[in-house]
């Protein structure tokens, strides 16, 4: 009687929920937003986002810090809702999608800012380079989604900024401008 508590009690030990697992999400692409805003001649800014999104997160509500995230975005899926501007953004100009067709970030540190805030620094890969980025980061919640209970889904926002040239994209620097704002909204999938 005491070896089947005792397995009993280890069995359930092990699978209860542990603090500082982290758990595993995809990338909903269907609500995953990259968006980007660069100065245009000192006029006015262009907008644009990145439709082809994917990728994975582990996220330790409990201990963000151990937290990880790993995106990939199709460079061709570029859409500044202009089709001429859109195919020179393609060319090599600026994304060079024939030779890159993706751009990747992969985390590498994550600081807790607040209750709900952090800093998310990783390598960002653009045009064969890779330069580190720092992004400051919401959590907006986690939860059962509204429409389907049995999903659970996590909900991010992040902004952040580069210098485009930085990653070699020269191309009418400075009038075109270097520092390119980005607005990123994430919706992942618990696995």
């Amino acid at each position: 009687m005491k070896s089947t508590l005792a397995a009993t009690a280890l069995s359930a030990a092990l699978m209860a929920p542990t603090a500082g697992w982290a758990a595993s999400y995809t990338i909903d692409e269907t609500h995953a937003h990259a968006a980007f805003r660069v100065s245009h001649l000192g006029f006015s800014h262009t907008l644009g986002q990145f439709k082809e999104i994917s990728g994975t997160l582990e996220f330790d509500e409990a201990d963000p810090t151990a937290s990880s995230v790993s995106v990939t975005i199709n460079t061709a899926s570029v859409d500044s809702a202009h089709e001429a501007r859109d195919e020179h953004l393609r060319k090599a100009d600026f994304l060079n999608v024939e030779e890159f067709p993706t751009m990747t970030f992969t985390s590498t540190a994550i600081e807790v800012t607040g209750e709900k805030t952090g800093k998310l620094t990783g390598d960002l890969t653009l045009l064969g380079v890779t330069k580190p980025v720092t992004l400051d980061v919401i959590f907006n919640q986690e939860g059962p989604h509204p429409f389907d209970p049995s999903k659970i889904v996590a909900g991010f926002s992040a902004t952040g900024e580069i210098n485009r040239t930085d990653f070699g994209m020269a191309y009418a620097a400075p009038a075109i401008g270097e520092t390119v704002e980005l607005m990123i909204e994430v919706e992942a999938r618990k696995d």
